[in-house]
């Protein structure tokens, strides 16, 4: 056997392994851990809920007072909880100088200290069973940080950092799973209710979301993370899942390339369209 033409073989296949593996991240629209547990994980099971199985109950997250008395009108009506997903949240779309304190004081309430509240009321209850999954919706933006959302930035990097260190002091309980999902753009309303400025105004239009991920693949991506327990998981198309891992890993790259980004999100604010959307046509057009 010709050991120097199979070493060169060997070199041929992983270069071209390389390739391949890069040419699916320039498509993925989610981590690798999670694209990989969609393959070969475990799949999301089908619910068969029929109307007993449903207890809606108004809830305010910034009504701290009232997290205790809704969790225990859960645990009365099943008897458990197995999954606290926290959702609830609100946006920002506003430069630092134009935006009331207020407005940060909001972001930090109800994104932050009202997702913490309801967490530690459902806690004791997960502990004393020894089982239970935390999963919080986070953003990539509790990872990267961008302009005219820094408000919004801080809460959801506050979200990660609690929840991080929370699920260091359950580590004597296996049981439970603490997950933070880092969804990037989703076609949502959360552009037009973002906060404008002041507690008051808000930006009343979402423009256009063609752009933006479909809600159906991101809730499909989000079940399947809490199928595998996943600890983190990043949901977004390109270009921000590759600012997301440049974040983690190169972060001196990142600051560079967010700064350039952060200059054109500003310009497309300013012009009335929606901020992220030519970071997509562009990277689309050169793409498709």
């Amino acid at each position: 056997m010709n050991w120097e033409l199979l070493l060169w073989l060997l070199v041929l296949c992983a270069l071209l392994l390389l390739l391949v593996q890069l040419l699916r991240f320039l498509r993925a629209d989610g981590d690798l851990t999670l694209l990989w547990a969609e393959w070969q994980g475990r799949r999301p099971e089908n619910g068969n809920l029929k109307e007993k199985d449903i207890l809606v109950l108004p809830l305010d997250l910034t009504d701290t007072g009232s997290h205790e008395a809704a969790t225990k009108a859960v645990l009365q009506e099943f008897g458990r909880i197995d999954i606290l997903v926290n959702n609830g949240g609100m946006s920002q779309r506003s430069l630092c100088m134009d935006t009331s304190l207020d407005v940060y004081r909001k972001l930090i309430e109800l994104n932050y200290l009202g997702t913490v509240s309801l967490t530690k009321c459902v806690l004791p209850h997960m502990i004393e069973r020894k089982q239970g999954k935390i999963v919080t919706v986070n953003s990539i933006l509790g990872i990267i940080s961008v302009p005219l959302s820094i408000g919004y930035c801080a809460s959801k990097h506050a979200l990660r950092g609690f929840f991080n260190g929370l699920r260091t002091e359950l580590a004597t309980y296996p049981g439970i799973i603490v997950s933070n999902i880092c969804p990037g753009p989703v076609q949502s309303n959360i552009v037009e209710n973002s906060l404008a400025g002041e507690v008051t105004k808000t930006i009343g239009n979402n423009g256009d979301q063609s752009h933006k991920m479909t809600t159906s693949r991101c809730v499909r991506l989000m079940l399947i993370s809490m199928a595998n327990d996943l600890k983190e998981v990043w949901i977004s198309e390109q270009p921000f899942l590759l600012v997301t891992y440049l974040w983690q890993y190169m972060p001196t790259w990142a600051w560079w390339i967010t700064n350039k980004m952060g200059k054109k999100r500003i310009e497309n604010f300013k012009s009335g369209v929606d901020a992220d959307s030519s970071y997509f046509k562009i990277f689309k057009t050169k793409h498709d």
